[in-house]
């Protein structure tokens, strides 16, 4: 990328809006957006949803139901710049108001739940994004499976179950076990390694299936992986 380029994208940054309600200390979804009349997407009746199929998009616009992560995908893409009660506020505050419309919401909220200890809305919402097909939730799956709600379901689980990022350029993960779960199993391939890596409600397994020696954590807890070798330690 030219320096050129760079200058400019630096100055698109520096002009963008981002408006803040300082009293409720929260990032706006839109400008005035708190004029609007705030009640909770379990407000709305069984008739009224999904709302695309049953309100005028310019009442959908005038109201406060958002359909997809907004807000909180912001601080999804860019966790590692936010603190998690920054993340937790945003997130109590717009999840009740969001009616999930989109394929590409409930993973979002389920990573970012994972992220603030709510590992019940966690759960909730993999269970949203895994079975929105199977289970019609949208009343559209008719006109073709959601690939992005596949995917989704895998980033609800090893990113955010699993807590899997990469920190300071080494794989970490900070895991979970659901309660409504015994364990749960995943492969990844990072950086031309194939690890292995099994959680359950008491421990976490790890493994180098394939690959040069790797430094990774668990938790706090720096882990040496070498060949054919199964590392464990306490959940």
């Amino acid at each position: 990328m030219k320096e050129s380029e760079l200058a400019e994208w630096q100055l698109i940054a520096e002009g963008i809006f981002l408006p803040v309600d300082e009293k409720r200390n929260l990032f706006l979804q839109q400008e005035n957006f708190l004029d609007k009349e705030i009640r909770p997407a379990t407000s709305l009746l069984p008739n009224e949803v999904p709302l695309h199929q049953h309100w005028s998009w310019d009442r959908i616009l005038r109201s406060c139901f958002i359909k997809q992560a907004d807000v909180l995908q912001g601080l999804y893409f860019f966790e590692e710049q936010f603190e998690r009660e920054t993340i937790k506020r945003n997130f109590e505050f717009y999840e009740p108001l969001t009616v999930h419309e989109s394929s590409l919401s409930p993973c979002v909220h389920s990573i970012l739940a994972s992220v603030i200890g709510d590992d019940q809305k966690a759960y909730d919402m993999y269970l949203r994004t895994a079975r929105l097909d199977l289970d019609d939730y949208n009343n559209d799956t008719e006109d073709g499976c959601h690939i992005t709600s596949m995917a989704g379901t895998w980033l609800s689980i090893v990113h955010g179950f699993a807590g899997m990022r990469i920190m300071d350029d080494q794989l970490t993960f900070q895991p979970t076990c659901p309660d409504a779960w015994e364990s749960y199993r995943f492969r990844l391939v990072f950086r031309g390694r194939i690890l292995g890596i099994k959680i359950s409600q008491a421990e976490v397994q790890i493994s180098m299936v394939e690959g040069v020696p790797l430094r990774i954590k668990i938790g706090s807890e720096p882990i040496h992986l070498s060949s054919a070798e199964i590392k464990t330690c306490p959940l």
